[in-house]
């Protein structure tokens, strides 16, 4: 993995680590795009702190921003997370090769001991 992927997908760790940003994500997900005021609404924090949280958010690549008159809303954007989710994948996969090797091995002096 190259160290621009590296850092986009510790930007998206960094960002996911927040309870109260992945709740925006989730209220983003289930309602296509909304106001920093709409999620303030529905969130225990102040306005305030959902830009800040958004801009941690749009800084990892997890949202993008249109500005629609005076107000700007805000959309989930899929491609960092899915940069993350398929880190994860290869990581996953070679844990399990690494088991199934130590598992062949085990098993196979196992059957040596019993001969």
């Amino acid at each position: 993995m190259t160290d621009e992927r590296h850092g986009a997908v510790d930007s998206v760790l960094v960002a996911l680590a927040d309870p109260t940003r992945r709740q925006m994500l989730d209220l983003l997900a289930a309602h296509g795009e909304a106001t920093a005021t709409t999620l303030a609404e529905r969130l225990p924090v102040s306005r305030q702190a959902v830009v800040k949280h958004l801009a941690v958010l749009d800084a990892a690549g997890l949202v993008s921003s249109t500005r629609v008159g005076r107000e700007v809303r805000y959309a989930v954007r899929s491609a960092a997370l899915d940069a993350t989710a398929q880190w994860m994948a290869a990581l996953a996969a070679d844990w399990d090769r690494r088991l199934a090797t130590i598992k062949r091995i085990a098993e196979a002096a196992e059957r040596d001991s019993r001969s």
